[in-house]
């Protein structure tokens, strides 16, 4: 983690204000043993629910509508948070009639997303200390239709990897070998140009489907002078 002190540009220099999806939908099957009837999003850090954690995190950064992705146990999450008045933000509620992978939540909530042109993605159960105005920058400088926050870990033994080519492009993924090697990991956190919403189709889709090897763009790594490295 960068320990300098860095200044934040203000939310109101984005010149739109992208909504951001929460995929709060899975089951938490690792976590059903000490959480048996509680969403993982909703698990407690202190006193405190984990999604409201992320919640607070997207507001203070400038973004106030978000479109939570529901499925297992939706009416906890949705009696949580409600409209979203209390954290100063818009909340919707976009609930799977059935699980449907990562990006077929995505492109389930497309109805919420009103007409911009891109949106914020973000994992519901992860949290990546990130300046999301820069990754917003980022995403349209390089003019693609996703890009996806990484981090660099020394040792990558515990994940998955993202392979990536010279110019940062994202080609491909590669499952957990258990070998103590260091890599590119996913953050988590996403910018979709709504135009790729055109390429997945409705129905159970993940993320490592064939739809998401198609469009993705690049990858954008937290330098460590910059507030939006990760922990």
């Amino acid at each position: 983690m960068n320990g300098k002190s860095q200044k934040v540009t203000p939310p109101d220099s984005l010149r739109e204000d992208p909504p951001a999806l929460l995929l709060v939908g899975g089951r938490g099957t690792r976590l059903q043993s000490v959480l048996p009837s509680t969403p993982k999003p909703l698990a407690p850090v202190g006193d405190t629910p984990f999604l409201q954690l992320l919640v607070r995190q997207l507001r203070s950064q400038g973004v106030r509508r978000m479109v939570m992705c529901t499925g297992h146990l939706a009416a906890q999450v949705e009696e949580e948070f409600g409209d979203g008045h209390k954290w100063d933000v818009t909340i919707d509620y976009s609930k799977e009639p059935r699980p449907l992978g990562t990006a077929g939540a995505v492109k389930f909530a497309e109805r919420f997303l009103g007409q911009g042109s891109e949106f914020l993605v973000t994992n519901g159960d992860s949290f990546l200390e990130l300046d999301i105005r820069q990754f917003i920058r980022f995403h349209r400088d390089h003019g693609g239709i996703i890009s996806m926050a990484v981090r660099r870990m020394p040792d990558a033994t515990r994940y998955g990897t993202v392979q990536t080519d010279t110019s940062n492009r994202v080609i491909g993924f590669r499952e957990k070998t258990g070998a103590q090697l260091p890599g590119i990991i996913n953050g988590g956190v996403y910018i979709f140009n709504r135009a790729v919403l055109r390429h997945i189709p409705n129905g159970p889709v993940s993320w490592k489907g064939m739809y998401f090897h198609a469009c993705s763009n690049k990858a954008f790594m937290p330098s460590s002078s910059t507030a939006c490295s990760s922990t």
